[in-house]
Formats: C-alpha cells, structure tokens, sequence
C-alpha cells in the first residue's frame, strides 16, 4: 500500500493528525518513509547535495577542528559520534585526515547512530576500521569526545503553528485531498515560545521542533567531556521570527528541485525546516552545555585554513584544484554559497572556555 494510503487511511480511522505526525510518517515510516527507504537521496541521482558531497577537503577541515578539541580534552581515549552519517564520505574522509595524526588515531573511536536501515548498509560497504555503529546514544557509554551532526536537525518533524487570539497547532485532515485545519495547541508547544521568550504576531506561521529539544537533552546526558558540534541550516531566535518569515520555512525537496507543498510526492520528497539555534543553546545550557561559539560554515573553513590546505595540496601535487573547475566550483559552494547558509554551532561540557579556531571569525550572538 503506498504511504499516502496509510496516511489517508489513519486520518480516516483516527481523525486528524498534527502536522508533526505527518511529517514523521512521510519521511521515516518503515520501508516507506523517504529516510526509511532505498531511494537515492544524496548527489547528482538524488535531491540533494551536503557538504561532504562537494568535496574530500571539507572533511579534513572537520578533522582540523576535532584534532584541536583532542588537545583541550587532555589527548586521552576520545570518541567521536556522528548522527546520521548519510553515505558514510564525510566519516571516511575525516578518518582519512586524521591517520596523519598517529597519536589521536589511536586513542580514537568513532561511532554512527544512524536509523535507516538502507544508509547503515551503505555506510558499512566502505567504512569498517574504526567505526561502529548504535541505535542510540544511550547504548554507546560515557563519552569524552565530540558529538557531531551534519544536516540531521533540519529534518526532524517539526510541529506546524499559527498565533491567532492564542496559539493553534496545524492538523493534517483528508477528504477529496489532504487539508489543513487548526486546534488549540498544547501546552509544550506554548512553553517552548515561552522558554525562549518569543512573542508571534498574529497571523505568524512558524515550526516548532521539540524533537531538537529532545535530542540536545539526551545528548547532554551522554556527553561526559567535550564538545557536540552542529552544521545546519538556521537562525538564532532574533532572525528565524523576522516578519519577513511570517510563512515559516518549511521546505521540500525533489530532484533538486524545490517546493513548499508537503502533501504531494509523499515518501519521495525531503521535507526540511530551518533549525532554531537560539533554542538548542538554551536547552543545553539548562543540561550542561555552554556555548562556545556560532558561525557561518564559509567563516569556519576559513578559520581552519583552508586555503592555506589547498595551496599545500597542490604544491605536493595531490591535489588539481585550479586545472578542475569541478573542484574550484565546489570550494566555492562550501565558502560562498551553502557556506553563507548552513551554520556551525558548538557546545562543551566540562572544559574551560578557551578559544576554538574555528570560530575565530565568529560574531553571531545567540
């Protein structure tokens, strides 16, 4: 039965659905589900490009970073887990960078926690020293290392919600076509505004992620020592509630094209919303986790040298970066194009504040 039936056939014997249900049937329902299937999603035959798809570098510069945050957590026993690790290049790639680094790479572990059962076959055709991989965080242990996403929270499912005389929750009905009405919403939806002091003007649209809530909780939880490490498309509160975003930012991917309508191509199309920073700074300084620094990614790579790599690179020959205009476009999209866009964002807990390198083009207040 394909999943627009299953859908249709639980809004028929149960009524209507949030939108965040909906959402969480059409991208990960067992089997059927976008996430949850064996369709291409990522590269030229998918929907999408990440990062890692664009270029090996972007990995080593990742590697960079990581080394560094090694040093400040006293060169001990250091684990790395990555949520979602899509085809597995950006693990491999970033192993790859730190084999040069003999000290570290012994001392490291790297773990992936990755729900669809199709990636995780992916991800093990090419990926085996070193790597394991878990259900969940709680299964992996205490950890003193880093926590990494990359492009995870944007599609989490979000709950949908529009302020009138008071806050209503989107709910997905269907007759004839799915349709989308409003109920009251409830009181978690209305603490999260709160929590973050966010008064919607009437008529203003917008997602609420708890799930992203939820998951900086956990993963406060597990972190002993060290940092978690966030690339993501979004804003802080101050940008994500502009009026000019008064429609929200939910969006739909297919084919490389874009959309803004949920309701068809279900299961075959990437439904993201942008991910409210704001919200995972606050929720992590009330589990432990201090801020450490947000940034553009292009400011990043910056930071982390770069340029400076790739002018060694190709001084050793290994590298054709000015002969492949493939690759030169690619450094670009990383720096000036999706390097405008996607944002990094990092916490510790259990260190003093010192300085990433990273971030030292920072300037973004949370």
């Amino acid at each position: 039965m394909p999943l627009s039936e299953i859908i249709k056939e639980k809004i028929r014997k149960n009524g209507p659905i949030a939108f965040q249900d909906f959402m969480e049937m059409a991208l990960y329902y067992p089997q059927l589900g976008y996430y949850s299937s064996d369709r291409n999603k990522i590269g030229t035959n998918g929907d999408y490009y990440t990062s890692t798809d664009l270029s090996a570098v972007f990995g080593a510069m990742i590697g960079r970073q990581l080394e560094e945050m090694w040093y400040l957590t006293g060169q001990e026993a250091f684990t790395i887990v990555e949520y979602g690790a899509g085809t597995g290049a950006f693990c491999h790639n970033l192993l790859d960078y730190l084999k040069n680094n003999r000290p570290f790479y012994e001392r490291l572990r790297y773990c992936i926690i990755e729900k669809s059962p199709h990636m995780r076959e992916m991800e093990k055709a090419h990926l085996c020293e070193k790597v394991s991989w878990y259900d969940s965080i709680a299964d992996i242990g205490e950890i003193t290392g880093c926590i990494l996403s990359n492009e995870l929270l944007d599609n989490f499912s979000v709950h949908e919600v529009v302020m009138e005389d008071t806050l209503m929750e989107v709910f997905v009905g269907y007759e004839n076509g799915f349709f989308e009405m409003l109920q009251p919403a409830s009181e978690p939806l209305k603490d999260y505004l709160k929590q973050l002091h966010i008064n919607l003007p009437e008529g203003f649209r917008t997602e609420i992620n708890l799930q992203a809530t939820e998951w900086i909780t956990e993963i406060a939880q597990s972190l002993q020592k060290g940092f978690v490490l966030t690339i993501d498309y979004g804003y802080p509160s101050t940008e994500l509630y502009c009026e000019y975003r008064c429609k929200g930012t939910l969006m739909c991917y297919r084919g490389h094209q874009v959309n803004d309508d949920p309701y068809q191509h279900i299961g075959e199309q990437d439904i993201t919303a942008h991910v409210n920073f704001s919200a995972l700074n606050h929720w992590g300084l009330k589990n432990g986790l201090e801020c450490c620094g947000f940034t553009e990614q292009g400011h990043f790579l910056r930071s982390l040298g770069l340029m400076e790599h790739l002018r060694a690179l190709e001084k050793n020959r290994e590298n054709t970066l000015f002969a492949n205009p493939e690759e030169a476009i690619a450094i670009h999209n990383l720096l000036n194009d999706i390097g405008t866009k996607l944002k990094i964002f990092i916490q510790r807990k259990g260190l003093s504040p010192k300085g990433l390198r990273g971030l030292s083009l920072a300037g973004v207040s949370l």
